[in-house]
């Protein structure tokens, strides 16, 4: 299994230092360095590497502001100097946070978190390889005490939530432990859309259409929520609704 990997990081010797470090590990390939977020949004947009290793305070915007930029997020390991945004950034599902200077072994520590969860998505897929749940499916929810067993045809909006999606179904809001991308990969393409990187959302529910900013589009739903569709994938939400 190999990790096409970009790193981002505002200074060339700790770049440098980096991808040393990363040439015992043959796993990883990596593909460029970029030196701030707007470069690294632009070559992530052209190359879709599978693994950042991204720094967080850079002149600019910071990592975290690229990430929220993005239309698909990367695995992601923060290397940073500083050790206060550590919660912030599992908030944002990041594997592993590394303080610099950057030690092999916790290095190899990352990218063994990296190859565990490229496993654990890469066993979903096949699993789930050849059968999608569609509206005529019901799953089982459960989050703490509670549980549910709903109808997909109930269930009106999916948003990430960091490690967690949250379902929107009648009146609640539970909480599952699961990425929005793998999530996608169980659903009908036919019945629920990912409108950007944080919903999906069940085209029967879909009330109003209307054109948006930066040629994007913004649906509202029956019961009124209002959710953006991100400029890319507005020209597929557009062919997918035309005759």
């Amino acid at each position: 299994m190999k990790f096409r990997t970009l790193i981002v990081d505002d200074e060339r010797l700790a770049r440098k230092e980096l991808a040393g470090l990363l040439a015992n590990f043959p796993q990883v390939e990596i593909l460029g360095e970029c030196s701030n977020a707007d470069e690294a949004r632009n070559f992530i947009d052209q190359h879709h590497p599978d693994l950042l290793f991204l720094d967080i305070q850079m002149p600019g915007k910071t990592g975290f502001e690229l990430l929220e930029e993005l239309e698909s997020v990367p695995a992601v390991v923060f290397v940073t100097a500083y050790d206060e945004h550590a919660i912030q950034a599992f908030e944002v599902n990041a594997l592993d946070y590394l303080l610099k200077p950057v030690e092999e072994d916790r290095l190899a520590d990352a990218i063994g978190k990296v190859e565990r969860r490229a496993e654990r998505e890469q066993r979903t897929i096949e699993e789930s390889k050849g059968f999608r749940l569609g509206q005529d499916d019901q799953i089982f929810i459960k989050d703490g005490e509670k549980c549910w067993f709903v109808g997909l045809r109930d269930v009106r909006l999916f948003e990430s939530e960091g490690n967690y999606v949250r379902v929107f179904f009648n009146q609640f809001r539970p909480l599952i432990l699961k990425s929005l991308n793998n999530l996608e990969d169980r659903l009908d393409t036919r019945t629920f859309f990912r409108t950007n990187r944080k919903f999906i959302v069940n085209l029967h529910w879909v009330e109003k259409v209307e054109n948006w900013f930066n040629g994007g589009l913004r649906l509202t739903l029956k019961d009124g929520t209002h959710v953006e569709v991100s400029r890319r994938q507005a020209a597929k939400f557009r062919e997918i609704m035309s005759l």
